[in-house]
C-alpha cells in the first residue's frame, strides 16, 4: 500500500487545528517563553549590575529574594496541580452531563491552557532565577529578575481568577451549546466561501457512487482507519493529470476503513503510484472526528446534548428545548447557504465528483430526526420543535429556498402523527400541539 504523505497546505491546516485541540501545546510554548524570559532578565541584570538603581524595579537583599522566589515557585506548582484537577473535573462533568463529544470545547479553551502554561512558566522562571541569587544574605538581588518574578506572580493570580470565572460560566448548558453553534457557524461561513470559489462542471459524467465505471480506472485505497476531516476540492484536482475525472467515494465527516476505496479516477494515469501518493496527501484521515470542514459534527454534538437531556437518567426537557432553539438558528443559516457542487470543474478538463456530500434535506433529518423520536413524551419540547420547524419553513420561503420546505414539512407531519398515536398525552396538550402543528399557534412564546 502506498504510504500517505500529507501535502504542505494540508499539513499546515491540520497542524494549526491540532494545536488548538491539544491541552499540552500552548502551555508548552508558554513554558519555553518562561525559560527564555529567565535567561533574558539574568543577562540584563549582568549588564546593568545588581547595585545599579533602576526605575520601576524592586530592590531587596538576596535573603528576601531567595525566600520570595522559593515561595512563589512552591505556590505556583501546587496551584498548577489544583488547576489540572479542576480541568479534569470539568471534563468529567461535561462528558457525563452533556456528551463525550463536547469535551473538546473544554480541552481547546485558551484561558485554561494559558493559565496552566503561566503557572508552570512562573515556576520555571523562579527556579532558574534562584541560581543567580548570591549566597551573601546582605548583597542585593538582581532587580530586573525579581521585578519580573513579582509581575508574573500577580499576573498568574489574575489569570487564575479569570479561569475560575470562565470555568463556572462555561459549564452552563447555554454557554456550551452557544460555543458549539458558534463554531458550526464559522464552518458554514468557510464552506460558503469555498463554494463561491468552486466552478460546477458544465457536463459532469453521469457516475453516482454505485454506478459502474470503465475498466481503465484507478482505485485509491485508504491508508488508515479514521474519520475524514479534510478533503479540499482544489487540492484533489491539482493532484491528478489533465482530462481526469476523480470521484470521492466518501465525504468529510465519514468514517473510512483502511483498504476501503477512497477515490476512483479515470482514465488510469500513466504513473498510478505517483498519482495515488499525491491523492492520499490531499485527504486527511484522523483518529477523532473534528469540525474543520464538518458541519454535521456540530449538529451531532447539539443533538447528543438534547438526547442526553431527554434520557430518563437526566430528564431535563428545558435543556432539550434550548438545544432545539439553537439548532433552529444553525439550520436557519445553513438553509440560506448553497451546498458545494457535487461536480467541480478544474483546470485542463479535470473534474471532481462528490456524490456522497450531504444535502440540505439530509442536514434537516440529522438535526431533527432523533430529537423528534425521543421527545414524544415531553409536550414542551414537542411544541418547541414544531415552532422551530414552522419558523424554518417561513425562512426557507423568504430566502427563495422553497425546495427545502417538503423536508421540513415531513418533520412536522411525522412529529404530529407520532404524538397523535400516543395514548399517554392529555387531550388538552394534544389539542394545543395540533394547533401549533397547523400553524395556529395561540400567541404562546414561552419557549
Amino acid at each position: 500500500m502506498v504510504r500517505r504523505v500529507p501535502s504542505s497546505a494540508l499539513w499546515t491546516s491540520t497542524a494549526l487545528y491540532r494545536f488548538r485541540e491539544r491541552l499540552f501545546a500552548l502551555p508548552a510554548l508558554v513554558l519555553v517563553a518562561g525559560v527564555v524570559l529567565a535567561e533574558v532578565t539574568a543577562f540584563l541584570d549582568d549588564v546593568v549590575g545588581v547595585d545599579t538603581s533602576l526605575p520601576l524595579t524592586v530592590e531587596m537583599n538576596s535573603n528576601a529574594a531567595t525566600w520570595l522566589l522559593s515561595t512563589v515557585a512552591g505556590a505556583t506548582i501546587t496551584t498548577a496541580g489544583v488547576v489540572f484537577s479542576l480541568t479534569v473535573v470539568s471534563l468529567q462533568l461535561a462528558s457525563s452531563q452533556f456528551s463525550p463529544r463536547v469535551m473538546r470545547s473544554f480541552i481547546r479553551d485558551r484561558v485554561s491552557q494559558l493559565v496552566i502554561g503561566s503557572l508552570v512558566a512562573t515556576f520555571v522562571f523562579c527556579v532558574l532565577t534562584l541560581r543567580h541569587i548570591s549566597g551573601d544574605p546582605t548583597s542585593n538581588a538582581p532587580r530586573v529578575s525579581m521585578t519580573t518574578a513579582i509581575v508574573l506572580a500577580v499576573a498568574t493570580v489574575l489569570l487564575i481568577i479569570a479561569y475560575l470565572n470562565r470555568l463556572a460560566y462555561g459549564l452552563q448548558v447555554g454557554e456550551v451549546v452557544r460555543t458549539i453553534a458558534a463554531e458550526a457557524d464559522e464552518v458554514i461561513d468557510e464552506q460558503a466561501r469555498e463554494t463561491r470559489a468552486e466552478t460546477p462542471a458544465p457536463n459532469p459524467p453521469d457516475h453516482t457512487g454505485k454506478d459502474p465505471i470503465a475498466e481503465d480506472h484507478l482505485a485509491v485505497h485508504a491508508a488508515a482507519d479514521g474519520w475524514v476531516t479534510q478533503s479540499g476540492s482544489r487540492h484533489i484536482l491539482a493532484a491528478v493529470p489533465p482530462a481526469t475525472v476523480v470521484r470521492l467515494e466518501t465525504r468529510t465527516g465519514a468514517y473510512i476503513h483502511r483498504g476501503e476505496v477512497l477515490m476512483t479516477l479515470w482514465p488510469k494515469p500513466p504513473d498510478p503510484a505517483r498519482v495515488e501518493r499525491r491523492l492520499l496527501a490531499t485527504v486527511e484521515v484522523a483518529d477523532i472526528r473534528t469540525m474543520q470542514q464538518d458541519i454535521d459534527f456540530g449538529i451531532r454534538q447539539l443533538v447528543d446534548i438534547a438526547l442526553r437531556a431527554l434520557s430518563p437518567a437526566v430528564n431535563d426537557p428545558t435543556t432539550a428545548a434550548d438545544v432545539v432553539l439553537r439548532l433552529g438558528s444553525l439550520m436557519r443559516r445553513l438553509l440560506a447557504r448553497d451546498m458545494p457542487p457535487q461536480s467541480v470543474a478544474g483546470a485542463d478538463g479535470r473534474v471532481l465528483l462528490r456524490p456522497w456530500d450531504l444535502s440540505h434535506e439530509e442536514y434537516v433529518r440529522h438535526a431533527f430526526d432523533q430529537i423528534r423520536q425521543t421527545s414524544l413524551s415531553q409536550p414542551h419540547v414537542v411544541a418547541t420543535l414544531l415552532r422551530v420547524l414552522h419558523m424554518l419553513i417561513e425562512h426557507a420561503r423568504a430566502v427563495g429556498r422553497d425546495e427545502y420546505v417538503p423536508a421540513l414539512r415531513t418533520q412536522v407531519r411525522l412529529l404530529t402523527e407520532s404524538v397523535a398515536s400516543r395514548g399517554d398525552i392529555h387531550p388538552v396538550d394534544l389539542q394545543r400541539l395540533q394547533q401549533i402543528s397547523g400553524g395556529a399557534d395561540p400567541a404562546e412564546h414561552d419557549l
